[in-house]
């Protein structure tokens, strides 16, 4: 049996950035309908299971609905299962335990559609277990997409389904991302595009918007056309993704700063931001948190309180998750003849 997992996570695009910078909201209907245009695609390429996550935002509803409703003309579906082992929370958990679920049940791609932080959960859960080697295809549904990649479905679908069949190179069609590990006292966190320290004292709303409390910024990588905190290093020392080293970058208020970038931190928000200096990091270079007492923000979301009684460290590490590269599968597709039929001319 050769299976796919989808993850639809209901609440990306909903975050609290949507009232402070005026961001677009990703709608339900439209993530249901890429999980319907994934499960086309995967259909046509000889994926015989798709086993999908269960929400009580009307996502998995949808596809349940599209799944019986559907025309017997149509592309075939591949068989359809819900996974439902676990009870529903409506929390970032419900991601978590559907990828572990798709894992144990052997999917071989696992398809996320949501921003960086349901990206990084999906990816914390398949490196905790022997889902390792499995590779991650995230979509962006979020508001904070620098990770995820903005792919129409049906296309990221069919590449999906390759890897997933083996009909193309695993060695090609997949790349090993970098990851920003955090170590403080027990606990382990990592980022798949930044990690930012804050002055702040709580987690609150969690969402991270507001640049002038920011003391320290670490980047996997730093593209200039990116939004989030990760455009501040890409609009000072650009790092592609597909590079080994990240950036590193101190902060301090825009008022009292010798550098300003006037950086994208959110959709609709423009914001100025002081700099104090900036480098490029290593990968495996470990470094001290110099701020004691604050949070630390993992993709532009507050998760970890700092309260001065044990300290923190960051390091770039290069065993991040597994991921599809979509353009890489659909050239070797391609160039092998995987969607030609040719036919004798009468």
């Amino acid at each position: 049996m050769t299976a796919v997992g989808i993850v639809a996570n209901p609440a990306s695009g909903r975050d609290i950035r949507r009232l402070v910078s005026g961001a677009s909201v990703f709608p339900t209907a439209e993530k249901a309908n890429m999980v319907r245009r994934i499960l086309t695609a995967l259909g046509s390429v000889g994926v015989e299971t798709v086993l999908v996550s269960v929400d009580l935002g009307g996502i998995s509803a949808s596809v349940l609905r599209g799944v019986r409703n559907r025309a017997a003309k149509e592309t075939p579906w591949p068989h359809v299962r819900f996974v439902d082992d676990d009870a529903v929370t409506d929390s970032a958990q419900d991601t978590a335990n559907a990828v572990r679920r798709m894992v144990a049940a052997g999917a071989k791609v696992i398809i996320c559609l949501g921003g960086d932080g349901t990206a990084r959960v999906a990816t914390a859960a398949l490196l905790a277990g022997p889902g390792c080697d499995v590779p991650l295809l995230s979509l962006s549904t979020g508001t904070n997409n620098a990770f995820p990649q903005m792919r129409e479905a049906t296309v990221a679908g069919l590449a999906a389904g390759l890897v997933a069949t083996g009909a193309v190179d695993h060695g090609i069609a997949t790349t090993r991302a970098h990851a920003l590990e955090v170590r403080t006292g027990q606990r382990t966190a990592l980022g798949l595009v930044d990690v930012a320290v804050s002055t702040e004292p709580y987690v609150g709303s969690r969402a991270l918007w507001h640049p002038d409390a920011l003391t320290e910024l670490y980047c996997t990588f730093a593209e200039p056309d990116a939004t989030g905190l990760s455009s501040i290093a890409g609009l000072l020392c650009p790092s592609p993704r597909d590079e080994p080293g990240g950036v590193a970058v101190r902060l301090c208020p825009a008022e009292q700063a010798p550098t300003v970038i006037n950086a994208p931190i959110a959709p609709g928000l423009v914001l100025p931001v002081g700099v104090v200096a900036w480098r490029p990091l290593r990968t495996g270079e470990l470094v001290e948190i110099g701020t004691t007492r604050g949070v630390v923000s993992f993709d532009g979301e507050r998760e970890l309180e700092l309260v001065g009684t044990t300290g923190a460290t960051v390091r770039l590490a290069e065993d991040g998750p597994l991921c599809v590269d979509v353009t890489a599968v659909m050239s070797q597709a391609a160039r092998a003849g995987l969607f030609r039929s040719d036919r004798p001319v009468v």
